[in-house]
């Protein structure tokens, strides 16, 4: 029982964590081609802080530029989900995500580099039957009111950057 009481335990790093709660918008970039320009929308975030400050719950919408029957872009709306943490036990940061998109919970474990502000995750996606796709997600605070994810998977053996999340709070 005592050792679970610890696990408990708020850290430095729960509060790292927290400094993301509030409101935000984000400008998102998505590479869907080699060599192709970025699709670009934008959207809006919520991170609230859960069971104490323990896990952090984002929920994120907006519009999102996919191909349509007719092979032309078009906006779809888009909703996702977020929860992140620290598990003491593992001495990693962790996250989910599931959107509206897709079916699958992504899962992923990290770390935090207090010299760069930079959040690195790791994760090892099924994107479709049979194909894992390895993923790396980096979060960099910049300040107190922006920080930008950037989102990498491998393709070939190579890493490839998909997407970029510029956020900005709101006021």
């Amino acid at each position: 029982m005592q050792m679970m009481m610890e696990m408990g335990k708020l850290n430095e790093n729960h509060k790292l964590l927290a400094e993301l709660v509030g409101d935000w918008t984000y400008t998102v970039k998505m590479w869907m081609a080699p060599g192709a320009p970025p699709s670009q929308s934008k959207g809006t975030a919520t991170r609230k802080a859960e069971m104490g400050g323990r896990y952090f719950i984002a929920h994120v919408s907006g519009k999102f530029q996919m191909p349509g029957p007719d092979g032309k872009m078009q906006d779809v709306d888009f909703k996702g989900m977020a929860v992140e943490g620290y598990d003491n036990a593992k001495k990693k940061f962790v996250s989910s995500w599931i959107d509206s998109l897709s079916t699958g919970i992504m899962l992923a474990e990290g770390t935090y580099d207090p010299a760069t502000k930079t959040f690195t995750y790791h994760a090892d996606y099924h994107m479709a039957p049979g194909v894992i796709t390895k993923v790396r997600e980096t979060v960099k605070i910049t300040d107190n009111d922006h920080h930008v994810m950037e989102w990498f998977e491998e393709r070939g053996g190579q890493e490839v950057k998909t997407m970029e999340i510029a956020y900005t709070r709101k006021k």
